[in-house]
């Protein structure tokens, strides 16, 4: 983006040079899909190849351990995403589909089938499943068994929130890959500082259940109106390139931020009056008892 000449010998003398406003960047979020679970996708590569030369009966095996392997693999990825999800949150349900559990059984159930390709052995077979099912286990681990955060007395009120957070994130996700879609990276950018605000409401609703009825609303109502009027902008803009819409939708982010923000700062607000009065009852039941509180050293 260019900028305003404004040395010594400018026509506004020694005003120094305009600054570009840009929206600040969220922070990177790693994937975590690693270099470890992308090379799984090329054994059943190879598998398929090695296997047209192999007679109609080992074509039919060698593509039938193929395609199960290649489901293990993006069960993994799957998996490692939800895992990583379920580790960022305080609050989360263990996940419904135990993904890397069935990746790590259909990296078993394709290395028995490749080996039986090679040698039709079924005990040989089987030995190489097991193997890679213990390896893949080794390797992967399993996925979390246990909900997160929703123990005791609170667990209807904890199970809310879960519910509540995962809309939240699947809105959010929908707004980014609507953001990626226009190519757009002051769009992009957006988004995510838009998200970011998001973000910092949600947890505080985990971190206090009782939040959760002021701030429904915003992580239910707005946040899917928000998600739906990111995918029509992105329709429309990838479409026209109307910069009069992109004008438009980037006002309303900004709007909208603005609204969570300060939805978020409002709960921090009744979070600290309610510390307060919670001191002022401690404090009066204490000189009731006839308890004093020691003076404090700097007074």
């Amino acid at each position: 983006m260019a900028q305003r000449f404004g040395g010594r010998y400018s026509p506004q003398g020694n005003t120094p040079p305009e600054t570009p406003r840009s929206a600040p960047r969220a922070p990177a979020r790693v994937d975590p899909v690693g270099a470890r679970s992308n090379i799984l996708f090329v054994p059943p590569v190879i598998l398929a190849f090695t296997s047209l030369t192999a007679g109609a009966t080992g074509l039919a095996i060698g593509l039938g351990g193929a395609a199960l392997l290649l489901l293990g693999a993006w069960f993994l990825r799957e998996g490692l995403r939800a895992e990583a999800a379920f580790a960022a949150r305080s609050v989360a349900r263990a996940p419904a589909i135990p993904r890397k559990a069935f990746a790590a059984v259909l990296c078993g159930a394709g290395t028995a089938t490749a080996a039986y390709a090679n040698d039709p052995g079924i005990v040989a077979s089987a030995i190489y499943g097991i193997a890679a099912t213990a390896l893949h286990v080794g390797a992967f681990g399993l996925d979390p068994m246990r909900s997160k955060g929703m123990d005791g007395a609170g667990r209807a009120q904890s199970d809310r929130v879960a519910r509540v957070v995962d809309e939240a994130e699947r809105y959010l996700s929908d707004m980014a890959d609507a953001g990626r879609s226009t190519r757009d990276r002051v769009v992009e950018g957006r988004i995510d500082q838009f998200a970011r605000t998001v973000r910092a409401m949600i947890e505080m609703v985990e971190q206090d259940p009782r939040d959760l009825t002021p701030a429904r609303r915003y992580l239910g109502v707005y946040l899917m109106g928000a998600r739906d009027a990111a995918q029509k902008f992105a329709a429309l803009y990838t479409r026209t390139g109307d910069a009069a819409a992109r004008d438009g939708f980037l006002a309303l982010l900004s709007d909208l931020e603005t609204g969570f923000g300060q939805k978020t700062q409002k709960l921090l607000g009744d979070d600290a009056a309610d510390l307060e009065i919670e001191i002022s009852v401690l404090r009066d039941r204490l000189g009731r008892e006839g308890v004093r509180a020691a003076p404090d050293r700097n007074d």
